[in-house]
């Protein structure tokens, strides 16, 4: 089985609003792993790996939660090897 990997940047009022800590929340509900952190711009970084459909249904109960903080969402999808994370969680701020 193919591990995908989305990756999606979060733009609009999504820092200090409890974002990351209710993506990690949402996160506990399907099988997948990766990172959620905030950006230096002021939007947040979402990683996530899994199944196709676990990774759908993992961005769209993101969206219907916290659709009213979100102003924009830029998602990309790739395969990868392995998994890189044996978890999810909520990791330093990236500095851009």
């Amino acid at each position: 089985m193919s591990i995908q990997r989305l990756s999606v940047r979060f733009e609009g009022r999504v820092q200090g609003v409890g974002f990351r800590m209710s993506v990690a929340e949402i996160a506990g509900n399907f099988a997948v792993t990766g990172r959620v952190r905030n950006v230096i711009d002021g939007s947040v970084d979402l990683q996530a790996e899994g199944g196709e459909d676990e990774l759908l249904r993992f961005r769209a109960a993101i969206g219907q939660r916290l659709d009213r903080f979100i102003v924009d969402a830029h998602e990309r999808w790739s395969t990868v090897e392995q998994e890189t994370w044996s978890e999810f969680g909520i990791e330093q701020d990236l500095e851009r």
